[in-house]
């Protein structure tokens, strides 16, 4: 794990208690956690505003957690890494590879 993500870690509070390895997280983070899910059931979604200034807070804490913001740029990493895999198979051995054509 890199030293900026550990460091964006702390800063929302994870613990690094090796005593207790089973909890992992501390109640500051367990609190966040259940807010964004109280969020999530109020707003059907977790893409909490940080431009907001009652969601400002929550949405700085989501923020280097790691959630995937860009659903239509993760698509598109996915598809890129799919045809990369893809790419070295004919169309013939595509189509018997992955539509079950002769």
């Amino acid at each position: 794990m890199s030293s900026d993500r550990i460091q964006r870690l702390n800063s929302i509070g994870i613990i690094w208690d090796l005593r207790n390895q089973s909890i992992g997280f501390s109640l500051k983070v367990k609190n966040r956690f259940d807010e964004l899910c109280a969020f999530k059931a109020q707003n059907g979604h977790c893409n909490v505003s940080t431009l907001d200034a009652h969601t400002k807070s929550l949405g700085k804490w989501v923020s280097p957690v790691g959630f995937i913001w860009d659903l239509l740029e993760q698509a598109k990493r996915v598809l890129q890494e799919e045809y990369l895999e893809l790419k070295p198979h004919t169309a013939t051995q595509f189509r018997r590879l992955y539509l079950g054509s002769p």
